[in-house]
């Protein structure tokens, strides 16, 4: 029987977990699916920054936004517009309202036991949780302690002290301000330019770098600041903050407006004045609260992966990846290896390396799986790579009247497979699964070109890759 809160002073699991978001959800539920017990431990709700203040409101927002930006580059519809109270609405409901009891019940009704409060290590296989009621109970683990606290926000130097935004606050938005200042160029900051500046702020990023999303192929920064500029945000690359004022600043809810008007100067002495800034500027493994030290280890000990046998960190606290859909593939293939009956269930199978999928909800969106063509050069590949316009394959020419997007795909020429696609356009994330099969499979290219899309629709554009990389 599950229970909130532990009714003994020690209780005892196979398998605890520190960390309720969906990485430490999948890791407990699979191992109680195959026989054994698991805690799950968790001080805020149950569900994790994913379900309530990262990937599910912010496509919530931006679902909308898409459809509404769609209808005005198709003809025959009647362009629709944005109403910011319904969709705010509509983010609201996809969270729950913010409340986590749908969630714990279906922990607690597939047999895990939900621990509230603070966890921390006090011991080998042992943790100790600091409940809201002020209790301490002690767990011990049979098996393994996971680590799946996910991240917390980088600050830079020049605002800490400031009550400014984290991405939290801007999935979260309540009060929309007048002037949104974003700092940062990646996924989070593109992103929420985008929802920010549809619900009304007028928005100016601050890019350090000269180009957006840096990690693709460097024709995506120019195809999203492009669309991004023709939606009124202004883009400020090879920008940073050199100085930041903000004298009647204070630390208000979640998705408030901390305080009155910042004033922010830059390294080139320009001075922009903003009703809130939000700091899209990276994330890191949140280990602070969990007492590495009480057992030996540090920060560094985990992101180098020099753990004890029974310790644990994964998803976004492992520092390896900070993308919920990879922090699960690893909770499935601990789960595996902790219930598996192998001659020797000791070899850490989470030393496999799939190829990374990414999405960024943009308009077009972004989608990408493996290697980049640099990154495969620097790897000490021999490539060849091809490119297509969206708008020169039919089937996605269709989708809009002005449809915006290429695609470009990475090919090792000793195994003559896929070692990386990128995709940009309409729908593109829902297209990036078969690319995804492509990588992970390394199917030769012959085969790739006996899988024949149906006309007309987008997935057409393999046709034209793969042409330009076939015999």
């Amino acid at each position: 029987m599950s229970t909130t809160s532990p009714t003994n002073t020690e209780n005892r699991y196979d398998v605890i977990v520190i960390g309720a978001g969906p990485v430490g959800e999948t890791l407990a539920e699979k191992v109680v699916a195959n026989g054994l017990s698991a805690a799950l431990v968790e001080h805020d709700l149950v569900g994790g920054d994913c379900a309530y203040y990262a990937c599910k409101p912010s496509k919530a927002l931006l679902r909308p936004i898409q459809i509404a930006k769609a209808s005005q580059y198709l003809t025959g519809v009647r362009p629709t517009t944005i109403v910011a109270d319904d969709l705010l609405a509509r983010r609201n409901e996809k969270v729950s309202h913010y409340h986590d009891a749908a969630q714990k019940w279906t922990m607690e009704d597939l047999g895990i036991t939900v621990v509230r409060g603070h966890g921390r290590l006090n011991g080998e296989r042992s943790v100790e949780v600091h409940g809201s009621d002020g209790a301490t109970h002690t767990l011990h683990a049979n098996r393994v302690v996971a680590l799946t606290t996910g991240t917390v926000a980088n600050i830079p130097p020049v605002f800490e002290g400031i009550p400014v935004w984290d991405s939290k606050d801007a999935t979260a938005v309540r009060d929309v301000p007048a002037r949104l200042v974003i700092v940062g160029g990646g996924p989070v900051a593109c992103e929420a330019a985008s929802w920010m500046s549809a619900l009304g702020s007028k928005v100016t990023m601050l890019v350090r770098e000269g180009l957006l999303l840096g990690k693709f192929e460097p024709f995506v920064s120019d195809m999203i600041a492009d669309q991004l500029t023709e939606a009124g945000i202004d883009i400020q690359f090879f920008t940073e903050a050199a100085e930041v004022c903000r004298p009647d600043g204070m630390d208000h809810g979640v998705g408030e407006i901390k305080g009155g008007p910042v004033a922010l100067r830059t390294k080139a002495g320009d001075t922009i004045e903003a009703d809130e800034v939000l700091l899209a500027t990276g994330r890191r493994p949140d280990l602070g609260a969990v007492d590495l030290e009480s057992v030996g280890l540090s920060a560094d000990d985990v992101l180098e992966d020099n753990l004890p046998e029974w310790l644990y960190a994964i998803g976004d606290a492992g520092g390896k990846y900070q993308l919920t859909h990879m922090g699960k593939y690893q909770a499935r293939t601990l789960a595996k290896q902790l219930t598996s009956v192998a001659e020797h269930p000791e070899d850490d199978v989470l030393d496999t390396e799939p190829p990374i999928t990414q999405v960024v909800f943009t308009d077009p969106q972004v989608a990408s799986v493996g290697l980049t063509e640099d990154a495969a050069r620097e790897s000490g590949y021999d490539i060849v790579t091809a490119e297509v316009d969206f708008a020169a394959v039919k089937g996605a020419a269709l989708q809009r009247d002005n449809v915006v997007g290429r695609a470009k795909i990475v090919v090792d020429k000793a195994t003559n497979s896929l070692i990386g696609a990128t995709l940009v356009g309409p729908e593109a994330g829902e297209m990036l699964h078969a690319a995804s099969i492509a990588v992970a499979a390394q199917i030769p290219v012959p085969m790739l070109q006996e899988a024949v899309p149906v006309f007309p629709t987008a997935s057409e554009i393999w046709v034209s890759l793969l042409e330009q990389v076939g015999a």
